[in-house]
């Protein structure tokens, strides 16, 4: 088993910046990849970003050079958001993959809401 919490989300205005993170504990050595996604009102869920375990790591378009993912320690993914627009306002969700039990994993969100 694998929990997840989030954290980091708030208000935030055009511009601006804010740091998620994601703090992991249970079997994390099980962890194949680790991901951000989010969700705006009245819309799918999508893909925000992935990190392997080996700390690749790979974007979508609508965030590339903006949003960036690491690792803090054993535990912690972050989502640094840089340049953030009021598109970007939405609930961010880590993931967590492990492909032995075919078992994603998803934290509680958090809210970040970009606004003048």
């Amino acid at each position: 088993q694998v929990q997840l919490v989030e954290s980091g989300g708030g208000l935030v205005q055009p511009g601006g910046s804010l740091r998620l993170s994601c703090v992991v504990s249970g079997n994390i050595f099980s962890i194949n990849a680790m991901g951000w996604y989010r969700q705006a009102p009245g819309k799918q869920r999508e893909l925000v970003g992935t990190i392997t375990s080996s700390s690749i790591t790979k974007y979508s378009d609508s965030v590339k050079g903006r949003f960036t993912i690491s690792r803090d320690g054993a535990k912690t993914v972050v989502l640094q958001m840089n340049s953030l627009k009021p598109e970007d306002t939405a609930v961010y969700y880590c993931n967590a993959v492990v492909i032995q039990t075919m078992t994603n994993y998803w934290g509680q969100g958090t809210q970040v809401t970009v606004s003048s």
